[in-house]
């Protein structure tokens, strides 16, 4: 929740991610500039981030001393256990203790992930939190979920999936009636392994607009309004999206210039590839929004630049401002209890 005089508070793990503070810090510090009645807290080793805030910080932002850094090939509960120094550890503790409103990070996913949930807890219901991030390719927002919190996702962690999506499409994007359907390798009921067959039978009795299967392909149509996988499938499903808008600008670049006139084509072009180009622009997202647990956590890739992180400090205020978690937390509440079959409508209990 944001502090009482709206101003919202973001705790920044600036040593997380491929790049480190190098393009965190940067990214941090133009959205503070650019959001001068929010605050950003910088998370990280204090000499370092000063030295690369350039000496002096904006009025809004501060550095709160967390040097130590979780890395990509550690077991991320037993590092928070060892190291309470590290960087994302010392932001979510921030969150707990009402001192921040929201955390941003491009580290360790399952750190993030674990430190949330430790430290902040889940929602009454829910058994695993997911990861939810909006796809640009079309009109209307189209939301997927899990894209990297659970590999080993349950049927009946997928349930509570779709119930999370559909309130986060309903009650933040203004999607009505948003669409559920399950990403799978055909359309038609009956395909996929066992988890999507048992993860439809429990959607077919749920509260929900349950449409059933999409493949892959259907992901930039307009067929579904909340698509739900395990976070194997949705990760790689994003990031093979990633990479081939990206390939496509560059296929446009080139073909330009190889043209006799292609620069006088790009010119008259330009109006449209430009609007092409920020519907395929996957930075503008910022990040994965972690729904099910008691507090805003946006997790950014690790790749991330700090064009990227600055989107991400801006999700996250987003986030805290729409309350996300608490509507979430009220719909779950509102939810019947049971079907008609005597299995439950909302999430299956912890």
């Amino acid at each position: 929740m944001a502090a009482p005089s709206g101003r919202v508070r973001l705790a920044l793990d600036a040593m997380g991610g491929d790049h480190g503070p190098v393009e965190v810090v940067p990214g941090g510090i133009r959205w503070a500039k650019e959001n001068p009645h929010d605050e950003l807290i910088l998370v990280g080793d204090e000499p370092l981030l000063l030295e690369l805030a350039g000496g002096t910080l904006p009025a809004n932002t501060r550095i709160v001393h967390g040097p130590d850094v979780i890395g990509m090939d550690e077991h991320p509960a037993q590092a928070l256990r060892e190291r309470k120094g590290a960087s994302i550890l010392v932001a979510t503790n921030l969150v707990r203790e009402g001192l921040a409103d929201a955390v941003v990070t491009a580290g360790h996913t399952g750190a993030g992930m674990a430190a949330a949930v430790l430290r902040l807890g889940r929602l009454p219901g829910v058994d695993r939190p997911a990861l939810a991030v909006q796809f640009l390719l079309r009109e209307k927002p189209l939301v997927i979920l899990d894209i990297g919190a659970n590999p080993d996702a349950t049927p009946e962690n997928l349930y509570q999936f779709a119930h999370m999506g559909s309130v986060f499409s309903e009650r933040v994007l203004g999607v009505a009636n948003p669409r559920v359907a399950l990403l799978s390798i055909g359309e038609e009921k009956g395909k996929g392994d066992q988890r999507i067959q048992r993860a439809t039978e429990l959607l077919d009795l749920a509260d929900l607009n349950f449409t059933g299967n999409v493949e892959g392909r259907h992901l930039a149509s307009d067929e579904a309004d909340v698509v739900v996988c395990d976070a194997v499938l949705g990760n790689v499903s994003i990031k093979l999206v990633e990479g081939v808008t990206t390939t496509i600008t560059d296929m446009f670049r080139a073909e330009f210039r190889k043209l006799p006139l292609g620069p006088i084509a790009a010119l008259l072009m330009r109006p449209a590839i430009a609007r092409i180009r920020a519907k395929l622009d996957y930075e503008r997202i910022g990040g994965a929004i972690l729904l099910g647990v008691k507090g805003s956590v946006v997790i950014t890739h690790g790749r991330a630049r700090s064009r990227m992180v600055y989107y991400a400090c801006g999700t996250a205020a987003d986030a805290v401002r729409q309350g996300i978690n608490t509507r979430i937390a009220t719909a779950l509440a509102e939810a019947a209890p049971v079907a008609a079959d005597g299995l439950p409508s909302g999430p299956p209990p912890s």
